[in-house]
Formats: C-alpha cells, structure tokens, sequence
C-alpha cells in the first residue's frame, strides 16, 4: 500500500490527516499594502486524488463561497482519502468591490492561462492556475448568475466525456448541461491540461439562497464520496436520474416596459407556454413572452423593468420537463424538511427568490 506523503503548497509541509490554510502573494495594491489567494488544504490520512473547489472567480457570485464555508467545517482530514483544496474567493478584488470584475475591469474567467507579468487579471490567473489547479485532477468551479438575476442549482460540463458525467451525476444537481468551452477561461485551460472539471451554476449574484447552497454541500460531498474520498453514499441510487441538455435558449423581452412573470427558475414548460407579460407604464399593450421549446427554466431575471431586448428566461430543452419540475419539488421539500421548527433559515419562498 502506497503510504501517504506531505503536501508542499506556498512553502509549507502538510502532514497526512492534517490541514492548513496558505496564502499567495498577488500584486501591491494601490495603499501598498499586499494581496493574497487565500487556499485552505485539507490533506488526508490516505492517498487519494487531490481536488480543488473554488467560488468567486466572479466577485460578485458569492454562492460558493457559502458552500466552501460550509465544506470548510464539515471535511475532517484524518477522515480523507486525498487531499482537497478549497478556495473561497477566487477573485479577492471584485469580492471586495462587489463586482464581477477585477478594478482593470478585465473579466478573470477570460483571462486563463495569464502570466506572472501580464495585467493583474493576467497574475492572478496565473498563480491560481499554477497553483491550485496544475495540482488537481479534478476541479469544481461554483458560479452565479449576473446581478438581477437567478439561476436555478445546475452542473455545466465539456461535451464528450463519460467520466464527467458520471461525475455529474453523482453531484446531483438538477440539470447537467453540456455547454461549449470558452477561449480564455478556466474550464477551456483546464481541459486542456488535462484536469476535469464540474461548473456549478446556481442563485444570485451577491445574495444567498438555501435551495443553492444545500445542493452545492452535498453535491460537493456527493462527488468527493463517488471517487472514494469520504465514506458516504454518492447519491446515485437514491438522488434520482438529473435532466441532461446539450440545448438552451433565451426568451428575450419583445418590447421595453414592466414585466410580470409567471413562471420562474425551476419550471417545467411546454412549447407556447406564457412566460411573463411586458407591458407599457399604464399596463397597456401588453406583450406576452411564450416558450419556444418544451424544457426547464434555468435562470430568469428578477428586475420587472426591461429594455426591449433583454434576456428574460433561460430555457433548457428537454424532453418530459414536468418529470423534472417534481424531482426539484422533491429536493425543496426535502432541504425544508431538515430545518428546525421555526428556523429563520428556512428556505426562500418563491416571492423571496424572485
């Protein structure tokens, strides 16, 4: 049996079922005080994969940091098969100005592979690459939709590969999406060098939601679970089959005004199904926005007022949505059944969401 070895990260020797937290130096900011990507490194009592979980790579989409928090307390190391790499905010800058960008406006999931003498996205893509992902066979990357908007809990994953989803499968979310790779970003680099990788889709940007951060736990814990990391069922048997589409659509609003939706993230829809309703100041001229495919509504803003144009509702296409739309009832019904009585930290209701 291959006994366990120390981890060397940022300098520092992590014994086997022990964890520590590193951090590495980015850029002076403008005060000439310094920044750092905080890592924490939980390195198990017996060899395994090592996998990173990262949010924030968009500062303003702060769902995984949530997750992580909670993975941060529940993940023993003398417990762990491995070594697991958490990394709360990826991008301490936008984090810090509630923004998704960092302050040279450059977006930092376009900015993979980056370099250590490039812009500061450039930099810090590069340590982050260099030195959480370059160590790990597999990555999680929890993301968020844009500001006044919501996205329903969803695993995007590279078209092709059997073993992601699989992987997929076990995280247990409501959809997998096959979605193409962008130049410039984490999962496009990551591909390529050969490190799998999940993207976890779910909630608002810069709010929490508990519908999100449940499914975020215990898909994270699901999949570590799935590859032997932790003892404990991988879910497949029991979480139910997830919807999967390698087809999404947007609803755009086909005039500018007040929107009045009716239906929201989470909902199975049929082909010419009304969506929502636009109308003008005085509610006149209404316009009604339909779906144009049978599917599950993934994401749909949550601002009423539109410009003609705008992105309304994200629509997945599958096949039998109302299969879906139960499965996602059941998994509500069951994050409100583990609350306490009289919880203040309930799930969000519908309105609350919206």
């Amino acid at each position: 049996m291959t006994m366990p070895q120390p981890f060397i990260i940022a300098g520092t020797s992590i014994a086997p079922g022990r964890q520590a937290d590193v951090g590495f130096p980015i850029t002076t900011m403008a005060t000439g005080t310094t920044s750092s990507l905080a890592v924490r490194v939980i390195h198990g009592a017996r060899p395994g994969p090592a996998v990173f979980v990262s949010a924030a790579i968009h500062g303003d989409e702060i769902i995984g940091t949530a997750v992580i928090q909670r993975l941060a307390q529940s993940l023993d190391p003398e417990a762990l098969s491995g070594t697991v790499l958490l990394v709360p905010v990826a991008n301490i800058f936008g984090f810090i100005s509630h923004s998704r960008y960092l302050p040279d406006r450059r977006d930092l999931n376009r900015s993979f592979p980056g370099s250590a003498g490039g812009s500061l996205a450039g930099q810090l893509a590069h340590i982050f690459y260099r030195e959480v992902v370059a160590r790990c066979t597999l990555g999680i990357d929890i993301h968020s939709a844009a500001i006044h908007r919501y996205n329903l809990p969803q695993i995007r994953i590279a078209a092709g590969n059997r073993k992601l989803v699989e992987l997929a499968m076990a995280f247990g979310a409501p959809v997998i999406i096959e979605s193409p790779l962008r130049d410039g970003s984490l999962r496009d680099l990551a591909q390529k060098h050969g490190v799998d990788m999940l993207l976890m889709e779910a909630g608002e940007a810069l709010r929490f939601d508990r519908l999100s951060v449940e499914t975020g736990v215990e898909g994270v814990e699901r999949v570590l679970a799935h590859l032997g990391m932790i003892e404990a069922d991988d879910g497949l048997s029991a979480v139910g089959i997830p919807a999967r589409a390698n087809r999404t659509t947007w609803v755009r609003a086909p005039r500018g005004g007040v929107m009045q939706a009716v239906r929201a993230s989470g909902d199975p829809v049929r082909k010419g199904d009304v969506l929502a309703t636009v109308a003008g100041l005085f509610g006149e001229e209404a316009e009604a926005l339909v779906s144009p495919v049978d599917g599950i509504i993934i994401g749909h803003a949550t601002l009423p007022v539109v410009h003609q144009g705008d992105a309304l509702f994200h629509i997945a296409a599958i096949d039998h949505p109302e299969r879906v739309g139960a499965r996602i009832d059941s998994i509500t019904e069951a994050i409100l059944a583990s609350e306490p009585q009289g919880s203040a930290q309930g799930m969000l209701d519908e309105d609350e969401v919206v």
